[in-house]
């Protein structure tokens, strides 16, 4: 009878293995634009004219972005524009319920840290289930998806230009997930 157990669990198992590294996997970037320049002597791609980055569930939008990737695999990101109003920035959270949008005058993204530093003009605002939530303004704005913090810096020291920052209360956060889970 353990015979008889022992080998659908281990063929279910086996099935599920790969699933499980899938799941882990670092995601693909995919990358449209109108033109491509690769350079594979130095690992470095840019594209240019309505760029759309999609990586896991960061998508990114600009004018050019271009792509260095390092020895370990891991990739950076620069995003500038040039006729479009400003950088586009979204990451999705479905788990959590969340879009994070941002916008800035240029943006960076590090696979490795998964940090987003918008650069002037910089905001990232928080929502939940299609609720603005935070909101964070500044010379620049650095978020990163694995702490899940925010840090913005205002553009100089003599009080113009200061960083804002609107946050509502937790009540109205947990008001908003159970509005969305039902």
């Amino acid at each position: 009878m353990t015979k008889n157990l022992l080998l659908p669990l281990t063929v279910c198992l086996s099935l599920l293995s790969p699933l499980t590294w899938a799941q882990s996997a670092e995601p693909d970037t995919v990358i449209l634009s109108d033109t491509l320049e690769y350079d594979d002597s130095n690992r470095v791609s840019t594209f240019t004219g309505n760029v759309i980055l999609t990586r896991g569930n960061l998508n990114l939008r600009a004018d050019r972005i271009v792509v260095n990737e390092l020895a370990d695999g891991s990739q950076r990101a620069v995003a500038t524009v040039t006729k479009s109003p400003l950088v586009q920035a979204r990451q999705e959270s479905p788990e959590k319920f969340e879009i994070i949008k941002g916008e800035g005058n240029r943006a960076e993204y590090d696979s490795a840290t998964e940090q987003l530093t918008l650069i002037g003009q910089a905001v990232i605002t928080r929502y939940v289930c299609g609720t603005a939530i935070d909101s964070i303004s500044g010379e620049r704005v650095i978020y990163n998806k694995k702490t899940d913090t925010y840090r913005a810096v205002s553009g100089n020291n003599n009080g113009s230009n200061r960083v804002r920052s609107i946050a509502k209360p937790r009540a109205h956060i947990d008001r908003a997930i159970a509005e969305c889970q039902q």
